[in-house]
């Protein structure tokens, strides 16, 4: 579940991208300018600095480690001393017992090196693994602190690639080449010590290659470094592609987009080609370049080592050492040469972690914020102004109160910043000017977590994790007890569907709901948001993606819910309003109209041509060349109960839904209940309407009144699902 969670949180800014969590936004900082990636350090020993602060907590086990190390090195160092006395002192004396004896010696000697080599590995492993875990740790826990503004301009995928990608890059350095790293220096001071110890001529020829394997090693890894912080950054941006196609394939397949999304992976595949490329050059030219200057050290020792024994200033024995020394000398350097690229992509990929865990909050406590408990729902906007960018306004002057138990409807077309407004009210951004208080005390003075405790969302692009359906109820409040999630359930009417699924409550759900039907993974939303127990319920338009019948019964279940609290509905089907005590009319972030449902429709003004725009195919005085009632419907097949109905889903089919809608609502369902359109609230087109639908025999008259046929209606439902 912690990747999930990850992609849940990230995902919150797709809809805001109009493309990926969980979050509550349709507009933000990326409706008008293009993402933007992180600013790249580039201080490497400032990386290197704070990596290696990870290992403090394991100062006693990193000191065993490093007293194997060095046994281990001495160990290593022994050998080829032995090897010289064995030549000069037992081989040309003859003395078969004591060349014995020191092979033997030797052969301990080895066995001992191999195994404190393997313990010192062991423990560094356990070490790594550690602070691995303690630094994925700070990095998820850190990501939870970020306000959505970070994950607005943050791929998913790249944020994914931080998470897996470069901690596995520091995994490799720190469990497999730290201990490697100690030994190769120890090796090659203890060989530099011993080489000067048996003959300092021929430790200073010895010397003469090692400038050169130390500049080598200097210029390669500089462009090393490079490589790989560029290869990871590609890696980064390709993730992110695969990611966001994978999510969203099936919108790639509906639009045939397969070959576009096909040249976008060309195109950065091919970057991250280039760049590996790039990075594994370099990092392939170094064991050789080694090899040849240690080869080259060897023909110098033994050059050297030749001349000094022809002028009897040097025994075999001790050239023979002074060879393997060379040998070993060399071997240490090549692998820090090796080493020194695990090093630097580790370094590359701790740079990239760190510029998360840098990365601060735009929204953090106050100093003195306090805890909010008890609410009782009075919400006040002050004259409030935000942006998402800088002098381009969203919010301009909102002013509105919401008292307890109020319900408030926000309306008006889409990007016109009703969701903004529900993004201040819960402090996913911080305003620029004015002030939103809650029962009086201002938001910003609100301990964020206990402030969105008292929230309850309600979003129609649902998001549900794996893990079955039980968890993902109480996931609005983790201690509820599984009655509690059951009783929940049966008020958002999801107990039915659910008791059929093949373990119930414990059915496993896959990533995102993908087993479930739409409408199953908005009964779910809703039963969530029941077992929250908010004080402040905000609804995005939260029965949109929920047949006829079905929505009537979840209006029911979410007007329980609804009823003592505070309500914030964001519509789109503007039939859903009508009870609302306030509709307040959005448009270019600002409220221009603003009353009940009747009073708006009254002065007949943005909100009425809205409203009328749903039942007639005019905006006002305006053709749009939308279906009007004098044209032919065009068909197109789809199943659902208004299959029954035309057997066509068209313009003409969403207002008899609408309709429909309305009549259950207002109870209009026998002769004894008919009421007049104008008691309903439809406009003057539903005669016209309804006298299209007479043979269908939905709306009757009687008496100048209409009324809906239950029994027409569950007839035509029927038909649908055969």
């Amino acid at each position: 579940m912690t990747l999930s969670l990850v992609r849940e949180v990230t995902m919150m800014s797709d809809r805001h991208r109009e493309g990926r969590r969980g979050g509550f936004r349709r507009r933000g900082p990326m409706s008008h300018m293009g993402g933007r990636t992180i600013e790249k350090a580039k201080d490497t020993r400032g990386a290197l600095r704070r990596l290696l602060s990870y290992l403090k907590p394991f100062r006693l086990q990193l000191g065993v480690v490093v007293f194997l190390a060095v046994t281990s090195t001495l160990l290593s160092l022994l050998g080829p001393y032995l090897i010289g006395v064995v030549i000069d002192q037992f081989i040309s004396t003859g003395d078969l017992q004591g060349l014995l004896s020191t092979s033997l010696l030797m052969l301990g000697t080895y066995l001992g090196r191999a195994l404190t080599s393997m313990a010192s590995g062991w423990i560094m492993v356990t070490v790594a693994q550690r602070v691995l875990k303690n630094l994925r740790k700070e990095l998820f826990e850190h990501l939870q602190t970020l306000s959505l503004s970070f994950f607005d301009r943050q791929p998913t995928g790249d944020l994914m690639s931080r998470l897996t990608n470069d901690v596995d890059a520091v995994n490799q350095a720190l469990t497999q080449n730290v201990t490697r790293l100690i030994t190769s220096l120890l090796t090659s001071v203890g060989v530099l010590l011993i080489m000067f110890g048996l003959n300092i001529w021929l430790a200073l020829g010895s010397l003469l290659v090692f400038p050169i394997m130390i500049g080598v090693a200097a210029i390669v890894g500089k462009r090393t470094r490079s490589g790989f912080r560029g290869l990871q950054m590609n890696m980064g941006r390709l993730n992110a592609t695969m990611e966001e196609t994978i999510s969203g394939e099936r919108v790639v397949i509906a639009f045939d987009q397969q070959r576009t999304a096909l040249k976008k992976f060309d195109l950065i595949n091919h970057a991250v080609r280039d760049a590996g490329i790039h990075a594994m050059t370099y990092a392939f030219l170094v064991m050789p370049l080694m090899g040849i200057l240690s080869n080259l050290n060897i023909a110098v020792v033994a050059g050297l080592g030749g001349w000094l024994i022809l002028n009897g200033m040097a025994s075999v024995g001790t050239i023979a050492s002074f060879i393997s020394y060379s040998r070993l000398f060399a071997q240490p350097l090549r692998q820090i040469a090796e080493l020194y690229n695990s090093i630097q992509s580790a370094l590359a990929g701790s740079e990239r972690i760190f510029e998360i865990i840098d990365e601060r909050p735009e929204v953090q406590d106050a100093p003195d914020a306090f805890s909010l408990e008890n609410v009782k729902g009075q919400v006040v906007f002050d004259h409030v102004n935000f942006n998402y960018v800088p002098e381009i306004p969203v919010l301009k002057d909102i002013s509105f109160v919401a008292e307890p138990g109020q319900t408030i409807a926000l309306v008006g077309p889409t990007g016109a910043g009703k969701t903004t407004i529900i993004n201040v009210l819960t402090r996913f951004y911080d305003i620029q000017s004015g002030a939103i208080t809650i029962d009086g005390h201002d938001v910003r003075q609100i301990q964020k977590d206990t402030l969105r405790r008292q929230l309850g969302i309600v979003l129609q692009d649902v998001f549900l994790f794996s893990g079955t359906v039980m968890d993902n109820i109480r996931y609005g409040r983790l201690d509820a007890t599984k009655e509690e999630c059951i009783e929940a359930a049966k008020l958002a009417n999801a107990d039915n569907f659910i008791t059929r699924l093949p373990q119930g409550y414990l059915t496993p759900i896959s990533e995102r709901g993908g087993n479930l039907s739409q409408g199953q993974r908005q009964l779910l939303s809703i039963a969530r948001a029941i077992v929250a127990d908010p004080g402040i319920l905000i609804l995005d338009e939260a029965t949109s993606s929920i047949d006829t019948r079905t929505e009537v019964q979840i209006q029911e279940a979410l007007l329980r819910l609804m009823k003592d609290r505070t309500s914030f509905v964001i519509a789109h089907r503007l039939s859903t309003i009508r009870n609302a005590d306030q509709v307040l009319v959005i448009n270019h972030g600002e409220i221009i109209e603003r009353g009940t449902h009747e009073e708006l429709l009254t002065t007949k003004g943005f909100y009425y041509r809205l409203y009328m725009s749903q039942f007639k195919g005019t905006n006002g005085d305006e053709d749009f060349k939308r279906i009007t009632l004098d044209e032919p419907v065009p068909m197109r097949q789809q199943q659902g109960w208004m299959g029954g109905l035309t057997g066509v889903q068209t313009a003409f089919s969403e207002r008899i839904r609408a309709i429909t809608d309305v009549f259950l609502n207002n109870g209009a369902v026998s002769p004894e209940t008919a009421k007049t359109p104008e008691e309903l609230g439809l406009p003057p087109q539903f005669r016209a309407i309804q006298g299209r639908m007479d043979k269908k025999g939905l709306f009757l008259e009687h008496d100048g009144r209409y009324y809906l046929s239950e029994e027409r209606l569950k007839q035509m439902q029927k038909q649908s699902r055969k």
